[in-house]
């Protein structure tokens, strides 16, 4: 057993680590801290084994007690825990995301392969129970019969925090977020979303004490780019949005005005869902004004805390009573009024019901389905094949795009849509058009040497 002086390393900046190095039984071992205070406390424990002759693990080169400790907490329980600390103040929404990214990264942190339940049957059950707090407590912690078997395997043959924060388990398992389950390569913001989650959980290890510092620092992995602007080829103009809204309107006009939300006011589709009727303000004649309150989630019943589909939220990134105002162009009024008129069936509820007597919110999957056939019946064979219009979203591409694109000053577009500057900028700066070509009129006029009356005369016009 040999310890050596901690090690400092120079980072970017002015930023430090510092590396504790050991080696037991003639094998390297270290360990590195973001502070020199932890670096010395942890070489210190190691000092005092040796002194008191404690037997040293070859496998972790860790103190016996020091290794006992750590190998008492895997994977599973932290995983577990992780999520039970986060649940009551998530969305429901993010409580999915959280079990999904988990539930993805597990598969690599298996300590062994035998007796191993099938591939589908794991997913299921750190999905649908483990990773699900309100359905174990649903469940007094114990799974339903089914499941229990993979539960038990599962909880004892994920790997220690130890072997977790190995550099190339850490690699292994990012590499696994980059992959879906049909082998192809994962979207960039799915592996973005999903490494966060597992970066957090990890961050929560180094929080408990469970880890000394945080194994992702350490690991030189790079993520796939994620481009966040706008793909301009999603974008319609507004013939386009006014022969989708009027397929619309021929087929189910009781969502006409749905859709005609989200591109003329810029509303996401749970702010649409959300919206009351005493919160248009509708004149007559001229603008009227969108008083948004909140946003309608459809989570699924097994994520929400009231046990039913939908969850009511406040605004995206805003706090829970903040309001947003949107303007309501005169087009958007008329339809609306049409749509109060015709198709909404209480004075003070939602604005968008789904059809029928028992009123009740719009499902995702209907407009999504009316969306489908509003684009087979407005869009040409080709256009139907692009990305053009592909998802109702888009619609709210198509309206902040259309703001820009009309000269409305970036601050009070960012006010309207609900983003900050920032994100307004870097998200759609792809999509303002036009630009180009005014400041390649201004890089012209500014190479002109050309100046009032020092052009050459015609031939024939000369002074005689």
């Amino acid at each position: 057993m040999r310890i050596h002086a901690i090690l400092t390393n120079e980072l970017s900046g002015k930023k430090k680590s510092y590396t504790v190095r050991w080696r037991v039984a003639d094998k390297p071992f270290r360990n590195t801290f973001a502070t020199r205070a932890l670096a010395e406390s942890f070489r210190s424990k190691l000092v005092v084994a040796q002194r008191e002759g404690t037997a040293f693990d070859e496998k972790t080169g860790l103190s016996e007690p020091m290794a006992r400790e750590l190998n008492n907490r895997n994977w599973y329980d932290l995983a577990v825990a992780f999520v039970d600390m986060k649940w009551p103040r998530a969305a429901a929404t993010q409580r999915k995301s959280i079990a999904d990214a988990l539930t993805t990264v597990t598969p690599a942190l298996l300590a062994t392969s035998r007796g191993a339940p099938d591939h589908a049957e794991i997913r299921h059950a750190l999905y649908a129970w483990t990773f699900n707090r309100s359905q174990r407590e649903r469940d007094n912690g114990m799974p339903p019969a089914q499941l229990g078997p993979v539960v038990r395997w599962l909880s004892a043959n994920t790997l220690p925090l130890a072997e977790v924060a190995n550099p190339a388990t850490i690699r292994k398992a990012l590499d696994l977020l980059t992959t879906r389950l049909d082998g192809r390569p994962a979207a960039a913001n799915t592996v973005a979303r999903k490494r966060a989650v597992f970066y957090g959980a990890l961050k929560y290890a180094v929080e408990l004490r469970y880890l000394d510092a945080h194994p992702m620092d350490f690991v030189q992995w790079r993520a796939p780019k994620n481009t966040d602007q706008i793909d301009r080829k999603v974008v319609v103009n507004p013939n386009q949005a006014g022969s989708l809204l009027m397929a619309v309107r021929k087929r189910d006009p009781h969502l006409e005005g749905f859709f005609a939300c989200m591109y003329f006011a810029a509303l996401r589709p749970s702010e649409v869902m959300h919206l009351r009727a005493d919160e248009c303000e509708l004149p007559e004649n001229g603008w009227g004004w969108l008083h948004l309150s909140g946003s309608t989630q459809q989570v699924g019943e097994d994520w929400s805390d009231s046990g039913e589909s939908l969850e009511d939220r406040e605004l995206k990134h805003r706090a829970k009573k903040a309001t947003r105002d949107v303007p309501a162009c005169p087009e958007l009024v008329r339809i609306l009024r049409r749509h109060l008129r015709e198709h909404c069936r209480s004075a003070n509820g939602r604005m968008f019901n789904a059809a029928g007597a028992r009123p009740a919110p719009v499902s995702k999957s209907t407009y999504l389905r009316v969306w489908r056939q509003a684009r087979e019946n407005a869009l040409t064979p080709a256009q139907q094949r692009s990305s053009l219009a592909h998802r109702p979203y888009d619609l709210r591409h198509a309206a902040v795009s259309l703001w820009l694109n009309a000269g409305v000053p970036a601050t009070q577009v960012a006010e309207w849509a609900g983003h900050s500057v920032h994100v307004l900028l870097k998200v759609y700066a792809s999509c303002i058009d036009g630009q180009d070509e005014a400041a390649r009129k201004r890089i012209e006029g500014a190479l002109s040497t050309d100046e009032p009356g020092t052009a050459e005369s015609e031939p024939g016009n000369a002074d005689t």
